[in-house]
């Protein structure tokens, strides 16, 4: 176990004294998760809310699909995005293959089943006499609506939340897309495969550290959310 106690000092060590690999791993994970959550609650907490508050034929059928999409495997997302994106597919002119914007793409199919069903869900799950309460006092449809909004929004807010940790946290659609190219779209989960294969530990530990503390404040926050919530 002496190489597992080096390796935690080594990694103590780069996250110290800020290694520039590091700390670029960092940057691109952050980067484009944070661009792919807004691009899925972009689209997916309208859609969401309007599967879970209205009405509609084929309401059922876009339930099951969004929910069936939760249990997407990132490795697929991966291969459809790359064989729109690769230099012989339909988008191949747009230079998106192992660039963050591709790993983006990819990461936004990924988190928008999340924010799509647990959106509307939240929403499904209010009471529904508030709705009626509110109608029956002149409430228009619109102001309606968002009042239904105003009452989940900490249900909204922890979709977003485990949407983030779901996204940072993956491998498979990052390593496809993005190539794993040092220093331009290596993030902390890739960078931590390769490191272990080649059997440098100390770069992976540290990148495990971060992950661990960003899933520390992904949970952190949620608890708090539950507790606002309820209260």
């Amino acid at each position: 176990m002496g190489y597992f106690y080096d390796g935690i000092l080594k990694a103590a060590d780069m996250l110290l004294n800020m290694d520039a690999a590091t700390f670029s791993a960092i940057e691109a994970t952050l980067a484009s998760t944070a661009c792919a959550l807004l691009c899925a609650m972009t689209f997916g907490l309208p859609l969401g809310f309007l599967i879970g508050y209205t009405d509609f034929p084929g309401k059922k059928l876009a339930r099951l699909v969004s929910d069936t999409l939760l249990a997407f495997p990132t490795v697929l997302i991966g291969l459809l995005v790359y064989i729109f994106i690769t230099y012989r597919g339909p988008l191949g002119h747009l230079g998106l293959l192992f660039t963050l914007p591709g790993m983006v793409i990819g990461q936004t199919i990924l988190a928008l089943p999340i924010i799509v069903s647990w959106t509307a869900q939240a929403v499904e799950n209010l009471d529904p006499r508030c709705r009626q309460t509110l109608l029956t006092l002149g409430a228009s449809p619109w102001q309606t609506a968002l009042h239904t909004m105003r009452e989940v929004r900490y249900d909204l807010a922890m979709v977003c939340v485990t949407a983030f940790g779901r996204v940072v946290t993956e491998v498979g659609v990052a390593m496809m897309l993005g190539g794993n190219v040092r220093y331009h779209t290596r993030t902390m989960t890739t960078a931590i495969s390769l490191e272990t294969s080649k059997g440098e530990f100390a770069q992976g530990i540290a990148m495990g550290i971060v992950l661990l503390g960003i899933a520390f404040i992904v949970n952190a926050a949620l608890t708090w959310l539950r507790h606002r919530g309820r209260a």
